[in-house]
C-alpha cells in the first residue's frame, strides 16, 4: 500500500526497454544524438511549436532553476507561490542558479497565485528604481504542490498580469500530464496558448526513470540555457540515457495513458474517502493528490498495517492541525492498484 511521492514509483517497462535498446553499439553525444533530433520533433509536434527549442535534464530542480536563470537577471525576482516547489524544495537551486535573484512569495487559496496578490506585490515597488528588486519572471505550478489545479482562463490571467508588467514567465510543469488529463487540454493550450514562454515539462514522476525537458517557446533564449546547462554541469555525455527515456516516453501516448491512470486511480480513491468523518479533505484532489487530516490513531494504525503516505504532525505543518490529528498526503502513480486503495480503504473503516 504505497502512496508516497508519485517520485518514488518505479520505471514504466517500456522507459526501460527503451534504455536498453539505446545501450546498442556507438552513437553521439552531448544530445547530438539522431534519437534527441526525434524527441525534438515529436515535442515541437505536441505542442504546436515548430520553432520551439527543446532540452533534456535529469532533475525537475535542474529544468526549473536553469530555466529561470535563462528568464531572470541577479537584480531581479521571479514571483512565485508560497508554497511552489522552487520556494519550498530546492534548497535555493533558483536562487544559485540565477546568481542571487530573489523569489517574491505571493500567497493565494490552495497553493494557487491570487492575481490581486500579484498585482499588489508587482506594485510594491512601483517606482522601479535602482534601489528595487526589477521585475524579471512569474513561475506558474501546475499541477500546484496541493494537488489543484490551475484551470485555463485562470493561467492566462496571471501571465497576462505578467506580460503587462514585462515578466517572462515559466511553468513548472513536474506533473504537467496530469494536469493536462484533469484539464482535457493540448500541450499547447496549457502553455504558450496560455501565456507561458518556456516550461519544465515533467516525466520522471510519470513513469521515466529521471528525464525532464526544458521547451522554450522562443528560440531567442536557447542559447544561453545551453550555456547555462554545460556550466552548470547537466550536459550529459552519454545523453542518449535521456534522450531514449524521453523517446519511449512519447510513443505511442505512453505518457498521457500513465498520466489518466494515475488521476483515475486518485479519483476512485477520493470517492470513497470523503464522505468518511474521519478524513477532513484539506484541498480539492483535482489530479492525483489527496491531502487530508486524519485522527492520529488512524495513522498509527496505518503505517503500523504497511501504508505508506507522506505525512506531517502538528509541528511540521503550516496548518493549524490539532494534536491528535496528523496531516497526511496521498499520492496515486501510474502503477496504483486497485488492490491496494481496497487495502487502504479497509483500513481507514476502523
Amino acid at each position: 500500500m504505497y502512496f508516497g511521492s508519485d517520485n518514488s514509483s518505479p520505471a514504466h517497462p517500456s522507459i526501460l526497454n527503451a534504455l536498453i535498446a539505446a545501450n546498442d553499439g556507438y552513437t553521439s553525444g552531448y544530445g547530438n544524438e539522431e534519437a534527441m533530433n526525434n524527441v525534438t520533433k515529436k515535442l515541437r509536434d505536441l505542442f504546436e511549436a515548430p520553432d520551439a527549442s527543446v532540452y533534456l535534464v535529469t532533475t525537475g530542480t535542474a529544468a526549473n532553476s536553469l530555466a529561470l536563470a535563462t528568464l531572470t537577471k541577479p537584480w531581479e525576482t521571479i514571483f512565485c507561490h508560497r508554497h511552489s516547489h522552487i520556494e519550498e524544495d530546492e534548497c535555493g537551486a533558483p536562487e544559485f542558479y540565477t546568481n542571487g535573484a530573489k523569489l517574491t512569495l505571493v500567497d493565494g487559496k490552495n497553493a494557487k497565485i491570487c492575481p490581486k496578490n500579484l498585482l499588489d506585490a508587482i506594485n510594491l515597488y512601483s517606482q522601479k528604481e535602482v534601489h528595487n528588486i526589477q521585475n524579471g519572471s512569474l513561475s506558474i505550478t501546475n499541477v500546484t504542490e496541493f494537488g489543484t489545479i490551475y484551470s485555463l482562463d485562470e493561467m492566462k490571467t496571471l501571465t497576462d498580469i505578467a506580460k503587462a508588467h514585462n515578466l517572462k514567465t515559466h511553468l513548472d510543469g513536474a506533473r504537467f500530464a496530469n494536469a493536462m488529463i484533469a484539464l482535457d487540454c493540448t500541450p499547447a493550450e496549457l502553455t504558450w496558448k496560455s501565456g507561458i514562454d518556456v516550461v519544465s515539462f515533467g516525466a520522471t514522476k510519470n513513469g521515466c526513470l529521471g528525464v525532464e525537458a526544458v521547451v522554450f517557446f522562443n528560440p531567442e533564449m536557447a542559447w544561453e540555457f545551453e550555456l547555462r546547462r554545460k556550466r552548470g554541469g547537466h550536459l550529459l555525455s552519454k545523453h542518449r540515457m535521456l534522450s531514449a527515456q524521453m523517446q519511449g516516453y512519447l510513443k505511442d501516448d505512453l505518457w498521457i495513458g500513465l498520466a489518466r491512470k494515475a488521476n483515475s486511480e486518485c479519483q476512485k480513491l477520493f470517492s470513497k474517502i470523503e464522505k468518511n468523518p474521519n478524513i477532513k479533505i484539506i484541498h480539492p484532489p483535482e489530479a492525483n493528490l489527496i491531502f487530508a487530516t486524519i485522527p492520529t490513531k488512524l495513522h498509527d494504525k496505518l503505517i503500523s498495517n504497511g501504508a505508506r503516505y507522506n505525512h506531517w504532525s502538528s509541528q511540521m505543518s503550516p496548518l493549524d492541525v490539532p494534536e491528535n490529528e496528523t496531516k497526511i498526503r496521498l499520492a496515486c502513480s501510474w502503477c496504483t492498484t486497485e488492490l491496494e486503495i481496497n487495502k487502504l480503504l479497509e483500513l481507514f473503516n476502523y
